[in-house]
């Protein structure tokens, strides 16, 4: 699927704000766009007052032509006093992306220098990028596995227990009684976004309701099984169901996922449109972005109207907004999320017993942002 226009430039700010002045050919190879197709976007945000361009570089708004707004720590070079916060998330990821925009505003504002490292899509990718950050005298890490699958969350604990500087885990909860059960760690409540969704489509009327979504990362993992408890529990629900939202939301072939919501049976990316039509579902929960806008897209074609014919409330709200239909959406506080994990490691680090404190486990509530893609349920068909 193409990448939408926005979401990209999304992904061309938050990386140019965590670095300062980035070339635009680095950008383009980073984001796996062409460098014709980054020139414009850049153009476009410098035009939109959101960044400053010049001879191939882009920069953040106020940054100085001589200099980056922020001293950024490359790989390789010696630590200034200190050393840097490493920041670790994964490579074309926009969902976290905002997260370590939030993170960095904190940072920059108490002074840190920070050394971002991108991880590659591949399993275990996380683990060379800490190693490399350590070895460059990074005093601090926040960081945002990737984890596709249950199993491969497990394989990082190990380690990532014991890097051996303060590190907060930023959008993630492990295993409870698992090695990083008592390290700081940062995240949305997704069960009560869950929450919100279902709620709000139960007050409109709606009795047989669908959770389309992703099962690759621990947000998707979080949401699946939050949807599968709240569901079963809700006396309203008459009737439930989970699937995947596309056919390569899933961990990827072979990978064992550890689904926790076995009363759930899932179907590899069905025709959603045909699984209403089958079930009588008239409400739909999906997740994430960019496939709840492709399957809003199939829907249409095959003739089932949103809201009309089928309410939808879109999880994540990175792009809900920019569709046809602009979609009613759970915002998880993304980039708060990354200003709480960035405070809470100043913290750690500011205080001498910081290393030897109570360990912090931070949530923070998700909003709904109702849009109009989900209407009451006339009383005939309820």
């Amino acid at each position: 699927m193409r990448e939408p226009v926005e979401l990209r430039r999304k992904r061309i700010l938050a990386v140019v704000h965590a670095r300062g002045a980035v070339k635009v050919t680095t950008l383009a190879a980073e984001l796996d766009v062409s460098v014709v197709t980054l020139r414009r976007d850049v153009e476009e945000l410098a035009r939109a007052g959101r960044l400053r361009r010049g001879h191939g570089v882009a920069r953040p708004v106020g940054d100085a032509a001589e200099t980056t707004a922020l001293p950024v720590a490359r790989t390789g070079e010696p630590a200034a006093e200190g050393g840097p916060i490493a920041l670790v998330v994964p490579e074309r990821h926009s969902y976290l992306y905002e997260t370590l925009h939030g993170a960095r505003t904190a940072l920059e504002a108490a002074g840190m220098r920070i050394a971002l490292h991108i991880a590659p899509q591949s399993a275990g990718a996380e683990r060379p990028q800490v190693e490399r950050a350590l070895a460059g005298g990074a005093r601090g890490l926040l960081i945002a596995p990737r984890w596709r699958s249950a199993v491969g969350e497990e394989a990082d604990y190990g380690w990532l227990a014991d890097v051996g500087v303060p590190t907060v885990l930023m959008e993630r909860r492990p295993r409870p009684g698992s090695a990083l059960h008592a390290l700081d760690s940062v995240c949305s409540d997704h069960w009560y976004g869950v929450h919100l969704a279902i709620d709000h489509l139960v007050s409109l009327g709606h009795r047989r309701i669908v959770l389309a979504a992703r099962n690759d990362s621990p947000t998707a993992r979080s949401i699946r099984a939050a949807f599968a408890e709240i569901a079963a529990a809700r006396p309203e629900v008459d009737d439930w169901s989970v699937v995947l939202s596309s056919s390569n939301a899933g961990p990827g072939p072979g990978i064992r996922t550890d689904s926790p919501s076995p009363a759930a049976p899932e179907e590899p990316a069905p025709d959603l449109a045909a699984l209403l039509r089958e079930r009588g579902v008239t409400g739909a929960v999906l997740h994430g972005d960019e496939d709840a806008l492709m399957l809003v897209q199939r829907l249409a074609e095959s003739g089932v109207r949103v809201p009309q014919d089928c309410s939808v409330v879109a999880y994540d709200d990175v792009v809900s907004s920019l569709g046809s239909t602009p979609l009613t959406a759970v915002a998880p506080p993304r980039a708060d999320i990354g200003r709480a994990a960035a405070e809470l490691l100043l913290h750690r680090l500011a205080h001498p017993e910081g290393t030897t404190g109570p360990v912090r486990r931070v949530e923070l509530l998700p909003a709904l942002k109702v849009r109009g893609s989900a209407q009451a349920l006339p009383a005939s068909k309820q």
